[in-house]
């Protein structure tokens, strides 16, 4: 069985090669589907199959999936963009008789309220219309997220959000990577399968205030604005607008509950707990 990874030089799709390999797949048996070749030189050099093609090249897609039995389509990071680009994929994928897909979705895609809903939405539609057998992995938030505001509030003394009292279930990539490469290798039916994937610690913004003030020694709280309010401050950091947006109007979804789940899925697919926070938070402080 062949199995494609889409852009498999991204942070979540390399840790899926990673994982695959880990779990005994042969590197002659995956593809690693990337648009720079350059970037993919170390998977080649394990024996990976190094297919390039862009989300916006059907053509490109179409001979990248060539022989492919089973594909993970890792959702795209141009937003507004991502379901004519996902559609091109699946459309490919259909072209080139792949027999299986899995998705990664967001959590509780089809009640949210999250900016970030609506493609992940379109997208899971196209695939339940296609005769592929699809899994959707509604991936929750990564705790890697907050790599770059950890520091900041250790040395601030303020963790800023919009999150409320709101309880965020939130993982590690390696974890969602895992919980993808449990599915891309399951011998059971996959099709038709939707997960709601989350972590084990349902925290508090308050609760990681702490986490982070116990590591570093130092007195940390969080601190509650706003949606727009939050979304200024980011943008005054330097993030560009439309991000700003989406990561305010994100942790309105916190205070939602809209990224909190107690579905058990993820662990129920890596066989584990999920990775502490804690361990996030040290190594975000370094």
């Amino acid at each position: 069985m062949t199995t494609a990874v889409t852009g498999a030089t991204g942070q979540l799709g390399g840790l899926v090669i990673e994982e695959l390999l880990a779990r005994g797949v042969a590197a002659s048996d995956l593809v690693a589907i990337v648009r720079d070749e350059a970037k993919a030189a170390d998977l080649a050099s394990q024996g990976v199959s190094v297919r390039v093609a862009d989300y916006d090249d059907p053509d490109a897609l179409r001979g990248a999936l060539d022989g492919v039995d089973k594909m993970l389509l890792v959702s795209g990071a141009d937003m507004g963009r991502r379901v004519a680009q996902h559609t091109n994929v699946i459309e490919a994928a259909e072209a080139a008789g792949v027999g299986f897909i899995a998705y990664t979705s967001l959590l509780h895609a089809d009640t949210s309220g999250l900016s970030l809903a609506p493609e992940h939405v379109a997208t899971e539609e196209r695939l339940t219309a296609s005769a592929i057998p699809t899994a959707i992995l509604r991936n929750g938030w990564y705790w890697e997220n907050y790599l770059a505001a950890i520091p900041q509030a250790a040395e601030s003394g303020q963790l800023f959000g919009a999150a409320g009292d709101g309880r965020l279930a939130g993982a590690a990539r390696a974890d969602y990577a895992a919980a993808a490469a449990a599915v891309l290798t399951s011998e059971t039916d996959q099709g038709g399968k939707v997960y709601e994937l989350g972590g084990d610690e349902r925290l508090t913004y308050t609760e990681l205030a702490k986490l982070i003030a116990d590591a570093s020694g130092r007195d940390v709280t969080y601190r509650d604005l706003p949606e727009a309010e939050y979304a200024a401050v980011l943008s005054g950091a330097g993030l560009p607008a439309p991000v700003a947006e989406m990561l305010a109007s994100s942790d309105a979804g916190i205070s939602r509950g809209e990224l909190d789940t107690t579905s058990g899925d993820l662990q129920a697919l890596i066989g584990r707990s999920s990775t502490p926070v804690a361990d996030i938070v040290t190594r975000a402080l370094g």
